[in-house]
């Protein structure tokens, strides 16, 4: 089963895709510096397999190779980086704290 995550900027939004398919997606709002996080969304058919956590790690992966901080209104993505600091450094000023 090849799984693969996209930046859809065209919808303004990161998609993991399971065998081609579009089986969750995080929406993000793009800012000159950086990046809102509004909402993320896993099929019912493909939970459970860690692909919202696939999914995000490579967002914010993508977001620190581009410069950009993260602003995360999406609770999943706030617990993500709670859980991981690795990523924490990301935070945009306006949000961490």
């Amino acid at each position: 089963m090849p799984i693969e995550v996209v930046d859809n900027s065209a919808q303004s939004r990161f998609e993991i895709l399971v065998d081609g398919k579009v089986a969750g997606f995080a929406d993000y709002l793009l800012l000159p510096t950086k990046i809102v996080f509004t909402h993320t969304e896993v099929q019912s058919e493909y939970e459970g397999q860690g692909l919202a956590s696939k999914l995000i790690k490579h967002a914010l992966d993508v977001s620190r190779d581009t410069g950009l901080t993260v602003v995360p209104q999406c609770p999943y993505v706030t617990r993500l980086i709670e859980r991981n600091p690795e990523y924490k450094d990301l935070l945009d000023p306006s949000v961490a704290g």
